[in-house]
């Protein structure tokens, strides 16, 4: 009895999850490092020369925190919007907490 996968188990189907994943995640990167150059830009308008270790520190601070949050909440949600959480067997549920699988 074969089943055809599902969720992120289909290849087809996770090629097309996988593919907007990426496109959504060069997008925010894009718009990240846009307004990591305009923090840049704003702080050498307002306080003038500052060392060139400082733009980079700021440029890599906005950027990686930006993005490592988009990271976590794009990985949330193509699991979740994947069927992929639903594949899962809750085994603590059922054995620890006397759940039913309603």
């Amino acid at each position: 009895m074969s089943q055809h996968p599902q969720g992120l188990d289909d290849p087809r189907y996770a090629s097309h999850a996988w593919a907007r994943f990426r496109r959504i995640m060069g997008a925010i990167g894009a718009a990240a490092m846009a307004l990591a150059l305009s923090i840049v830009g704003a702080l050498w308008l307002w306080e003038g020369p500052l060392p060139w270790i400082f733009f980079g520190l700021i440029i890599f601070g906005v950027w990686g925190t930006i993005m490592m949050a988009a990271l976590l909440m794009g990985l949330v949600f193509l699991s979740s919007g994947s069927g992929h959480d639903e594949q899962v067997e809750d085994r603590v549920s059922k054995e620890v907490l006397g759940e039913d699988e309603n």
